[in-house]
């Protein structure tokens, strides 16, 4: 009786098993890199674009789901405190990523997204270390964006929008 009730449990649980499937599937689909426009960060965010892509096995150079995009950086001066004594510079990072369907000329997905950190800003003799600063949050902030869109991209739908 024992051996009756777990060769069933048995085939019971290879049934489950045998059902259940571990293969991601992003629907097939694969994208190809367009006109980006952005100088300098438009090369990094190329960059990006297509290592991303080709980490999830979403790139392919013909396909005809085309991505174009834009990035652009804008910083301001703000002062957090009363006495003024800690001035603090504001990058604003805005990405604007449009998905074209080449086959039927309309667009499948749009994204735009903005992110922004700060830092506080040294004095002008120390002039240097705020370029420094500011690139590198540009460029981190590009980098952020581009994860989110690449999660964002692989849950949307690819059909044409109104």
């Amino acid at each position: 009786m024992f051996k009756i009730k777990l060769s069933i449990l048995l085939l019971i649980s290879s049934i489950f098993l045998s059902c259940t499937k571990n293969n991601v599937d992003y629907k097939d689909v694969r994208y190809s890199i367009g006109y980006i426009s952005g100088e300098y960060y438009g090369l990094i965010l190329k960059n990006l674009l297509t290592n991303n892509l080709s980490n999830f096995g979403l790139y392919d150079k013909n396909s005809n789901y085309r991505i174009e995009s834009s990035i652009s950086h804008s910083s301001e001066l703000f002062i957090t405190n009363i006495d003024n004594t800690s001035d603090r510079m504001n990058v604003k990072s805005t990405l604007v990523i449009k998905v074209y369907n080449t086959k039927f000329k309309c667009v499948t997905y749009k994204f735009n997204k903005d992110v922004s950190q700060f830092y506080i800003f040294a004095k002008s003799d120390r002039y240097i270390s705020n370029n420094r600063a500011e690139k590198k949050i540009k460029e981190e902030n590009t980098e952020g964006l581009v994860k989110n869109f690449i999660n964002k991209l692989m849950i949307s739908e690819n059909r044409c929008l109104k």
